[in-house]
């Protein structure tokens, strides 16, 4: 069986991006150059350069990443794989998806390359859809509970003075850690 390279691209980024590394490196062949240069160009990552290790070509990605880390939110980069090679996905120009409005992208391999679905419209071509990819931001918000309610709900005082209802979600659902009125928390607030 082969292997998937743009998954593997998409999975190396992905985990670079969530563990805050400044830098990953990815095997180079023609399409993961194309998309690294898709991605550059549309300012998901801020640079790249090509690296030879005993003749064998890498790509350096460095990642794009708040300079202030102590910030009351973070950005995080979600690319998502959608055909792969057990199921090919494609769609002709007029039916490729916008990802959150236009906020988001998607590239394609078409009969001129590989593209960004704005570059696929302009020239009326469709192609198989590789993958998606957009940011999202999300705030960080911390409190005090002030109200303990079912299904894991429960009602958080944040330090602005704000009341928000919040869930338990995650590893303290998973190890059933009981959350009492009283705790201070912190609580995530995507705006999508």
């Amino acid at each position: 069986m082969g292997r998937d390279t743009i998954a593997d691209i998409i999975t190396s980024i992905r985990n670079a991006d969530m563990d805050r590394k400044v830098t990953v490196r990815i095997a180079s062949t023609n399409i993961t150059e194309n998309i690294v240069k898709i991605l550059l160009r549309e300012g998901f990552i801020e640079n790249v350069r090509k690296h030879q290790e005993s003749n064998k070509y890498f790509l350096v990605l460095t990642l794009r990443h708040r300079r202030n880390r102590k910030g009351a939110y973070r950005t995080i980069l979600n690319l998502k794989r959608i055909s792969r090679p057990g199921l090919r996905i494609y769609s002709n120009y007029q039916r490729i998806p916008r990802i959150l409005g236009g906020m988001g992208i998607v590239i394609l391999s078409t009969s001129r390359g590989i593209m960004t679905d704005r570059e696929a419209r302009l020239e009326r071509i469709g192609g198989e859809i590789l993958c998606y990819i957009w940011k999202e931001q999300k705030w960080i918000h911390e409190g005090l509970i002030t109200e303990s309610l079912p299904n894991g709900m429960f009602r958080v005082r944040l330090d602005n003075e704000n009341m928000i209802l919040g869930y338990v979600s995650g590893k303290i659902r998973r190890s059933f850690i009981r959350i009492l009125p009283g705790d201070r928390v912190k609580i995530e607030d995507s705006n999508n």
